[in-house]
Parts: structure tokens; sequence; C-alpha cells
């Protein structure tokens, strides 16, 4: 019998299998922005994409773009220790419209979304082996919404 391995890296393998380990980090900094950044800065910044490792940020006055400059050493160093890795290298602010977060309860747009039958597949196969149902079932869950998420922010870019 094998050793049993930690639950982090189960998910953690899995998550990279899926190529999900980005778009999930991703997800999280955006949802956590106000907690990372403190609610004064969040009051004026919203981010918008991440390509490349850079970060994209809108924020509602240039005064604030050129103040958030000094801070943007900080602000990188916090938000890379918040994700827990060294994922982006660069932040660049915008005068941008800043737009109220919708409330987390209630349906959101992505879950409505159908993945195919290779994702769902390739989701199952990566859960085989772990063996407590309950573990089993949370993680699925969240594969499969984190896989109906990123392929509505697929859709939303296509539409741009």
């Amino acid at each position: 019998m094998k050793k049993p391995q930690p639950i982090h890296s189960i998910l953690s393998e899995t998550l990279k299998g899926l190529n999900l380990d980005f778009p999930l980090k991703t997800s999280l900094l955006l949802r956590s922005w106000r907690e990372i950044v403190g609610e004064p800065i969040a009051a004026q910044t919203q981010p918008y994409a991440i390509r490349n490792r850079i970060l994209f940020v809108h924020v509602s006055h240039s005064v604030w773009i050129q103040q958030l400059q000094f801070f943007k050493p900080a602000l990188l160093e916090k938000i890379n220790q918040f994700l827990g890795e060294p994922l982006l290298q660069e932040i660049r602010f915008k005068l941008g419209v800043i737009q109220e977060r919708p409330s987390p309860r209630g349906t959101q747009e992505w879950e409505g979304e159908k993945l195919n039958r290779r994702i769902k597949g390739e989701i199952e196969r990566l859960l085989k082996k772990i063996e407590d149902e309950g573990v089993k079932r949370s993680l699925m869950e969240v594969l499969i919404n984190s896989a109906k998420l990123e392929r509505s922010r697929v859709r939303q870019r296509e539409k741009l």
C-alpha cells in the first residue's frame, strides 16, 4: 500500500494537470483584492486583467495613479506573498471606471457554463486516486467550478 499523500500536494498536482492553477490564483486575486491592498486603495482601484505576468489595474483618478507608482514594489510583493509564489512581475495602472463588485450571493453567470466530456473525464481521472469520497466530491466541485469559470472568461474575451 502506498504512503498517503497530503491533500495539498494532490490538489496542487490536479490543478496543474488541468492547467487551472493560474486561473484559480487569478480568480482568488480578483476576489480578494480588497483584503490584499486594504480598503483605501481598493476603493480607488480595480484589477481587471493579468497577461504575461502583468497585473492591469483600473484607477479612479490620475492622482491615485501617481501615488500608486510609489507603492508598486510593496504592492507587488504583497500580492505575490498572498498568492504563495511570485506569479506577477509587474503592475500597470490605467485610468478607468471602478465598478462595484457584485454580491457573491446568488447565481453567477459562469455557473451556467457547460463542460465537455473530455474535461469532465480529465477531472475524474485526476481524482481517481483519492479514496475519501467527501474529499473527492469537494475537489470535484472546486475543479468543475474552476473549469466553468475559465470557460466563461474565455467566452467573454472572445466577445471583446
